[in-house]
C-alpha cells in the first residue's frame, strides 16, 4: 500500500506540476491578451476621435458652403438689379432736364426706395470720383485720355459706370477713363 501511495503522491506532484504550468501559460496568455485588448481599446479610441473631428470638420464646412451659396444667389439677383440703377440715374438725369417738379420727386422717392432695399440686402455703391487714384484690383479702365491737368495723371479723370460691392465682393468694378 505504500507503494501505491508514494504512486499516488507522484502522479498527484506530477498533475499539480502540470497544472502549475499550465497555469502560467494561461496568466502569459492573459497578460498578453490583456495588453492586445488595451491596444485595440487604444485604437478604437484613436479611429472615434478622428471621426468625430472628421465630423466636425464636415458641419463647419457645410455651414460655410451654406452661408456662400445664400450670399451667391443674392449676387446673381444684385449683377441682374445693376442695369436697371444705371437706368434709374439716366432717367432721373434727364427728368431733372424737364424741369418738371411733381414726376422728378415721385422718381426720386421710388429710386430712393429701391436703393434702400438693396442697401439693406448688402448692396454698396462704390464711392469713385474724379481726381482718385486708379487702382488696377478696384477699378476697370475703359480708355485713356490726355490729363485736362497734371494733377490728374495717372489718375481718374471720369466715371462711366459705378461699382458695387455685395459684402466684401466687388460684383461690378467701376468703369473709368484715365489721365494720360
Amino acid at each position: 500500500m505504500k507503494q501505491e501511495e508514494t504512486n499516488q503522491n507522484e502522479i498527484e506532484d506530477k498533475n499539480f506540476a502540470s497544472d502549475e504550468q499550465e497555469n502560467e501559460v494561461q496568466d502569459t496568455e492573459n497578460e498578453a491578451s490583456e495588453s492586445d485588448v488595451e491596444a485595440l481599446i487604444q485604437q478604437e479610441k484613436d479611429k472615434f476621435l478622428r471621426l468625430f473631428a472628421e465630423f466636425e470638420n464636415y458641419k463647419k464646412r457645410t455651414s460655410k458652403e451654406r452661408v456662400e451659396l445664400f450670399k451667391t444667389a443674392n449676387e446673381e439677383l444684385m449683377t441682374v438689379l445693376l442695369p436697371i440703377l444705371d437706368d434709374f440715374d439716366r432717367g432721373l438725369a434727364e427728368i431733372k432736364k424737364a424741369k418738371d417738379k411733381e414726376l422728378l420727386k415721385g422718381m426720386e422717392l421710388i429710386n430712393s426706395k429701391f436703393r434702400n432695399t438693396l442697401q439693406q440686402q448688402g448692396l454698396k455703391l462704390m464711392e469713385v470720383k474724379q481726381g482718385d487714384t486708379f487702382d488696377a484690383e478696384l477699378h476697370e479702365a475703359i480708355t485713356q485720355v490726355p490729363a485736362p491737368s497734371p494733377k490728374l495723371k495717372g489718375k481718374i479723370v471720369d466715371v462711366i459706370e459705378q461699382g458695387y460691392t455685395l459684402g466684401d465682393k466687388i460684383i461690378r468694378f467701376p468703369k473709368v477713363i484715365i489721365g494720360q
